[in-house]
């Protein structure tokens, strides 16, 4: 099965040719090589003391190498101290120093030689050193003194450690000291104070120095420092208390960490800026630290050379001093020494280049000896940074060493030269399978040995040339790329390797798969705190591949919580809140490719509540109020609103106050006097308005005189001769202080007389008597407390009481429009007459009697109402052809005045009603009998009546319609000469001198022969409603055996029928459930092939009464027939228990015999009950009686007579026998 690669990434290309090319040069380990170091400890190697001492040294090479050590320059012998060891197979030096033995012992430098037949190789050298993290030395501290404004500096001056100690300023409580502008810990380690202050007042400053190699702390001795406050501190322009004087220097190496510090004292505290003479800082690279005091630029280079500025400047003046910097570098390789493998003959070059400020030296070693004492090797050429060879021969195979130093360092670096003579062999598995995505770079791998160098050939297929770079880039390494792979780039590749010594090929396979992509993003989603959200990530694949999805939150897991929940597509969060907010990531990934798209949810809510509340700038009529805002919840805040409350007058209940803008945590507030204030504040923003802040202090202003008067001021009389005057009283807020009372004033609009005036007390109404009725006033109602009075009240009209009017409308007049409606015209009466307010005229008119003289009824008045002064009106709805009366009225607050005189008129014919009834009776081969009742409503007089009908066939299609007309005096009407078992229509109206009426229905079918009603008729649908059921009842003529129906549905609705089936051949029907108060149609039918319909009816429940049930326990009669039948069985139960007392004696057997009679059947077990008793006839009858009726015996037991004389009662006085409650025995017999 091949072995399958993938290459998944843009990035790949790049690290697997470098991969690749490094793999080249490699020589395999199963052929002759000198020796190469693979890992060493580093130059510097500072060790725990307390450890054991592992230095190493590992190298490679064909045969092993093996390994020796040089100390401070000299061989060591490990065999000559039992406490070094080396690894098998390693050059590893394990020195135990935990046993016995110092780790100073041990320190030096050393070096490792891994040497075999074609070389030597060497490790740098290794400085050992242990780390050391000494005490501080004991000195006595003296108390500081210092008064405010003073600068300071507390030194620490910690103690000279390997690696150096990390220092920092920590009280008793190992809590940090606050630094600030004014406090900061310099490089050094010093604190230093620009000035100090009386808070800096402390017993406990201490400096702490940690090393980490050792994993301790030491303690320096506490500092104590007291400052006493001056009365005025002068001010003074800043000094440098570090660096000291106008100039200093600095030299740092390329690549290190540039720090620059100026630390400046002064008053007010100075501020510390920095720039670069003749330059910028770079962007990228510059940080500032320890409150701008440091400046750090990373990974200097040479170009960072110069002179930097650091500028301290307060209020006062500004002072600066210039840093020289001077960046040095320590050997760098600009071209390493790389291994060279030769074949004989063949010639190469080493090249090793370096540099470094200064520049470094190069010198050259052979196996670990100087070139210059070396053996000579006539194939090589020294010439500087450069050995060349030419012919070489296999004793030309060396380990060579180049060596670039300066004052700063040194590089050391292994390159050998191996002579070999190789046929190629290909390194890459066979039959490799690469997969590579879509229209990006395929890279298919040869890896190759050979010596000569092979060359490298590619082709695809069996039979293909080979590869070119028109399309293909083949690599050194014999790597081909393919710079864009399309579906056609499937298939099988060969490379080929050759050199003079032979060939090598082999075969890789290349497959191009659909890329990963996201066809339905994740979307931006702004949701409340509580709800649910829902992330959608549609993926689409190649159907070869398997991707698995993952969801991120902010480039990291989910969190753990089971409000997260995902299935293929999507990602739920429900209850979302405030820490879920963030960027979600669904991320798709196959062992090829992957790919990702993400959507931010912001999580909003209403904002939380302010807080803080302040009253300042408290005067009589106004306070400012200020608050801090709460968290807006990722939702801006919009406004605030501001209540109060007035806890002197409605205690508890919170009015609006004002409103500001959401930028806005002040607001001057307008107060009215006398009023106990509280405040609160709520936030709003766009999702909603926050819970109210807690409620400010109380503030109770000063009393004043009322500002406003009492509003809806009105006067009404309620008498004819009185003024009620009402008003809106004041509310507590409003009255401004104590004593709230009220002035009410009066007089008549039209007179001279002077105002009258009362005082009240806070009420709302005053009555004013012995008014003329139906007088205009004028009316003011004034404001007052213990204060003053409020304004001037502006004065309101109002009227005394009205009385019934006087006068009966004049000339009423009738004008009939048509059978409908007729016209009232009236003249108005005399405004005094009316004592009141006019509303209006009303019209009373009723029916006096039919013109047709058929229907006489109750009288009953209809009543129509015109608004205003209108002096005419129209009544509609009037009954056709009838006499009708009316009279006017005029109408005022106080009632109706008399009435005017009746007036008569007659409205003119109109079109009848529907027939009341039609049904269709005797049907015969040709002919059918019609019968029908007039309309309840002529409206005239009847002149004829229309018949209409026309037959109907089996598809319900319509024949022609016939016309005939019925003298008005007939209500039934023969038709003859109609075809045989045909259905017909019937379409029956009547008619008077206006014209036609409704008109009424109904359907009938011609019998087949002589037999009478071959399709039955059902007619007179009736029903009796009650509240919620109805009794439907019909007429049926027809044969017998028919099954009916009932449908019903509320009237005038569009819901379908409601069906219910009739059981038997019933001629009515009981529908329950129905609504109360509802009209109802309803029609019967008959199931069947020649089903038939009758003609609809309707009804009306009545309306939803209250329950009339009685609680029949509640009952007189019911309670004495209760206590009668408790009597009664009491009785019965005393005489039972009688009769058992002179009962006769029941034998009783304790246990039944072995062989039992099988004819005596013994008491069910079951319920307790006697099974059938049969006694077997024996010679001697009266020793077998049989049992008494009413004794009983046990479940398990048998009763004869010999064995037991006792009776019933003398057990019932047993200690085992009791008696139930009805008499009965219960209980264990024992003999």
């Amino acid at each position: 099965m091949p072995k399958k690669k993938h290459l998944s990434a843009g990035r790949v290309p790049l690290i697997l040719f470098l991969c690749q090319m490094i793999s080249a040069l490699d020589v395999p380990l199963d052929l002759v090589q000198p020796p190469t170091i693979t890992q060493q400890s580093p130059k510097d190697y500072i060790i725990d003391p307390r450890e054991n001492i592992v230095i190493q040294c590992e190298a490679k090479g064909k045969p092993p190498p093996s390994f020796s050590w040089t100390r401070n320059g000299t061989h060591f012998d490990i065999d000559k101290d039992p406490l070094v060891t080396m690894k098998p197979g390693s050059g590893t030096l394990v020195i135990n120093i935990m046993s016995e033995g110092k780790a100073e012992t041990y320190e030096g430098v050393y070096q490792c030689t891994a040497r075999n037949e074609r070389g030597a190789a060497i490790s740098n050298n290794i400085v050992v050193r242990p780390s050391r993290s000494p005490l501080w030395t004991k000195e006595r501290l003296e108390p500081i003194v210092l008064r405010n404004g003073q600068s300071l500096v507390l030194p620490c001056r910690p103690p000279i450690g390997l690696p150096p100690a990390i220092i920092f300023w920590m009280d008793n409580s190992f809590q940090r000291l606050p630094q600030s502008e004014r406090v900061s810990q310099g490089l050094n380690g010093d604190l230093y104070f620009s000035n100090v202050l009386p808070e800096d007042t402390r017993e406990d400053y201490i400096c702490y120095a940690r090393f980490n190699h050792t994993q301790t702390i030491q303690q320096k001795q506490p500092i104590s420092l007291k400052v006493i406050s001056a009365k005025s501190s002068k001010e003074r322009p800043p000094t440098f208390l570090t660096p000291e004087g106008n100039e200093s220097h600095k030299e740092e190496l390329r690549g290190n960490v540039l720090s620059l510090e100026c630390i400046a004292e002064g008053l007010p505290t100075p501020i510390i800026y920095w720039i670069k003479e003749d330059g910028t800082l770079p962007v990228n690279r510059t940080f500032y630290r320890n409150f701008k005091k440091t400046l750090q630029i990373t990974h200097v280079s040479e170009a960072d050379s110069g002179n930097y500025q650091c500028i301290a400047k307060n209020a006062l003046g500004a002072i600066h001093h210039t840093i020289s910097v001077t960046v040095k570098a320590a050997p760098y390789w600009i071209v390493a020494p790389q291994n060279l493998v030769l074949s004989p003959g063949e010639n190469g070059t080493l090249i090793c280049r370096a540099n470094g400020n200064p520049k470094p030296r190069i010198s050259w070693l052979t196996n670990g000896v100087p070139v210059e004492i070396a053996l000579d090797d006539p194939s090589r050429k020294i010439d500087g940074d450069t050995i060349m060879f030419s012919n070489v021969q296999e004793s030309s195979s060396a380990v060579y060493q180049c060596n670039a130093s300066n004052k700063y360092g040194y590089l050391l670096a292994n390159a050998f030269v191996n002579v070999l003579a190789e046929p190629p062999r290909i390194l890459t598995p066979a039959n490799t399978l690469y997969q590579v995505i879509a229209n990006r770079p395929a890279l298919l791998d040869c890896a190759f040995f050979g010596s000569p160098m092979p060359t490298i050939e590619w082709f695809k297929g069996t039979k293909g040339s080979a590869l070119h770079e028109d399309i293909y880039v083949l690599h050194d390494n014999g790597t081909l790329e393919i710079p864009v792979a399309q579906k056609d780039s499937t298939g099988t590749y060969t490379c080929v390797a050759r050199n003079k010594l032979g060939m090598a090929k082999n075969e890789v396979h290349l497959e191009i798969k659909d890329p990963t992509r996201i066809i339905k993003q994740p979307e931006y989603a702004v949701v409340q705190r509580g709800s649910t959200v829902s992330f959608e990530c549609k993926v689409k694949h190649d159907h070869t591949l398997i991707p698995t999805i993952m969801w991120l939150k902010d480039n990291g897991e989910l969190p753990n919580d089971e409000r997260f929940s995902t299935d293929k597509d999507h990602l739920v969060v429900s209850d979302v809140q405030d820490d879920d907010g963030g960027t979600y990531t669904c991320a798709a990934n196959t062992t090829l490719d992957s790919a990702s798209a993400s959507a931010v949810l912001r999580v909003v809510d209403v904002p939380n509540p302010p807080f803080d509340l302040e009253l300042t700038n408290q005067l009589d009529k106004s306070v400012q109020l200020t608050w801090t805002p709460g968290d807006d919840n990722n939702s801006p805040i919009t406004k605030f609103i501001i209540e109060y409350e007035d806890a002197m007058h409605e205690a508890g209940l919170w009015h609006h106050q004002a409103e500001v803008s959401g930028t806005q945590t002040t607001a001057q507030l307008k107060l009215s006097p006398y009023v106990n204030y509280s405040f609160r504040v709520m936030a709003e923003n766009s999702i909603g308005r926050s819970m109210p802040s807690e409620a400010s202090e109380q503030y109770l202003t000063k009393a004043a005189e009322p500002d406003r008067n009492p509003t809806a001021v009105e006067g009404l009389g309620t008498e004819p001769d009185n003024l009620v005057i009402t008003w809106k009283p004041l509310n507590g807020f409003q009255s401004n202080g104590p004593g709230l009372q009220y002035k009410v004033s009066w007089r008549q609009k039209d007179g001279d007389d002077e105002w009258t005036s009362v005082v009240v007390a806070n009420v709302s109404k005053y009555i004013v008597s012995g008014t003329p009725t139906f007088v205009p006033y004028l009316i003011k109602v004034q404001a007052l407390n213990d204060v003053g009075f409020a304004p001037e009240p502006a004065a309101v009209m109002g009227h005394s009481g009205e009385d019934l009017p006087m006068v009966a409308p004049g000339n009423v007049r009738v004008s009939v429009v048509n059978s409908t409606l007729a016209e009232v015209h009236w003249d108005p009466v005399p405004p005094k007459s009316v004592r009141g307010h006019l509303q209006g005229y009303r019209i009373y008119y009723w029916k006096t009697q039919s013109s047709s003289k058929r229907h006489r009824r109750h009288i009953e008045k209809k009543i129509l109402t015109f608004q205003g002064s209108k002096t005419h009106g129209m009544l509609p709805g009037l009954q056709p052809y009838s006499h009708y009366a009316l009279n006017v009225r005029v109408v005022n607050g106080k009632g109706e005045g008399p009435a005017s005189t009746d007036r008569g008129f007659h409205t003119p014919e109109g079109v009848p009603s529907a027939p009341s009834s039609l049904k269709i009776v005797n049907p015969t081969l040709d002919s059918l009998t019609l019968e029908w009742e007039p309309p309840s409503h002529p409206n005239g007089i009847l002149t004829e009546y229309i018949l209409k009908y026309q037959p109907i066939n089996s598809t319900h299609e319509l024949g022609p319609l016939v016309d005939l007309k019925i003298p008005a005096n007939k209500t039934r009407w023969t038709l003859k000469n109609l075809n045989f078992s045909t259905r017909y229509k019937f379409y029956f109206y009547a008619q008077t001198s206006v014209g036609s009426g409704s008109q009424i229905t109904e359907e009938a079918i011609t019998t087949v022969d002589e037999v009478r009603a071959v399709n039955p008729r059902i007619s007179n649908v009736t029903a009796a409603a009650a509240e919620t059921y109805a009794n439907i009842s019909w007429e049926y003529e027809g044969p017998e055996h028919v099954t009916f129906y009932v449908e019903y549905g509320v009237a005038g609705s569009k819901e379908e029928w409601r069906k219910e089936i009739v059981n038997g051949s019933r001629s009515f029907f009981g529908l329950k459930g129905l609504m109360p108060g509802t009209a109802y149609k309803v029609r019967v039918g008959a199931e069947g092939d020649s089903g038939f319909v009758s003609s609809e009816d309707v009804f009306e429940t009545g309306p939803a009464m209250a329950s009339r049930q009685v609680d029949i326990a509640t009952q007189g009669w019911f309670i004495g027939l209760m206590c009668a039948v408790a009597l009664l069985i009491l009785i019965l139960l005393i005489v039972c228990f009688i009769r058992r007392n002179k009962g006769g004696k029941y034998p009783v057997k304790e246990k039944e015999d072995a062989h039992a009679d099988p004819e005596i059947q013994p008491m069910k077990e079951d319920d307790g009950t006697f099974g059938e008793y049969r006694h077997k006839p024996t010679d001697d009858a009266e020793d077998h009686k049989p049992l008494k009726k009413g004794s009983r015996t046990p479940s398990d037991r048998t009763v004869k007579k010999e064995d037991s004389d006792d009776s019933l009662v003398d057990y019932g006085e047993g200690v085992n026998g009791q008696f139930n409650e009805d008499g009965s025995f219960i209980g264990q017999y024992s003999v």
